[in-house]
């Protein structure tokens, strides 16, 4: 039997070493990156603010509610891996802030018709330095097992108008485009969309800028930033090998909400 001489046994264990050393430095590097290999920058704190079945699921009652085995909803779960999620109901807790710190992002995803308590509270936050991604869409598409009228449906359209009034946006809807999904660019990712709106800027408005033939617009309100989408199509669930496309977009909306100026 041979016998390996201190020399060699200590470059091994050196090499061996080494390469461990290599093995957590890229683990390292590659935690708090997002799927595509880009980095997450929004961690901490993530409201949402939204009418769509996101953070429950449509059931007929509350017993196939609490019986259902159907996974979170992929928007769900796509923000608690990199942030803690706060689902909230008012912007506007007995007249008062947003329930929300300052450093948080808030996703408004179509949403009922906010008081003027909420629109008050919701333009103080994002002028005091919020951050906002907002999903408001003139005519929802997606499915609801709740039927017209009925309270829990979400909102099939949405009204916004004195909120984006004020920050120099109106929206529009082409009621003679055609109706089924198809994609268009936006940060430069695919972002699919079925009958979307699109925003103009008012006249005079100094403070946004729009996108992707309107389908979105970019805002700097105060010290705070608003992304806003005119369609809420990407949000659906959807089969499990159409979520990676969305989720990418998804997750871009928000690295660029974060992203230091």
């Amino acid at each position: 039997m041979s016998v390996l001489a201190p020399g060699p046994v200590r470059r091994i264990v050196l090499a061996l070493s080494l390469i461990v050393l290599l093995g957590v430095i890229a683990a390292m590097a590659l935690a708090g990156r997002g799927d595509q290999g880009r980095p997450v920058v929004w961690r901490g704190e993530v409201g949402l603010f939204t009418s769509l079945p996101i953070l429950w699921r449509e059931a007929p009652d509350l017993t196939d509610l609490l019986e259902s085995e159907a996974p979170p909803h992929w928007v769900q779960q796509a923000i608690a891996e990199h942030a803690t999620l706060q689902g909230i109901d008012t912007l506007s807790p007995g007249g008062g802030d947003l329930p929300l710190s300052a450093d948080a992002i808030l996703i408004v995803a179509q949403p009922r018709p906010l008081s003027p308590d909420e629109n008050v509270a919701l333009d103080d936050w994002v002028r005091g330095g919020g951050r906002l991604l907002l999903f408001a869409d003139p005519m929802l598409t997606s499915h609801s097992a709740f039927a017209l009228g009925d309270s829990r449906r979400p909102q099939d359209v949405v009204l916004l108008s004195p909120i984006l009034s004020r920050w120099g946006l109106q929206l529009r809807f082409d009621e003679d485009q055609p109706a089924g999904e198809r994609e268009v660019e936006l940060l430069g990712q695919a972002m699919p969309v079925n009958l979307p709106g699109s925003f103009a800027l008012l006249a005079g408005a100094k403070d946004c800028s729009v996108e992707g033939n309107g389908i979105a617009a970019r805002c700097r309100i105060g010290a705070g930033r608003v992304i806003a989408v005119a369609d809420a199509a990407m949000l659906e669930e959807v089969p499990a090998g159409e979520v990676a496309a969305r989720r990418t977009m998804l997750e871009r909306l928000l690295e660029k909400l974060a992203e230091a100026d």
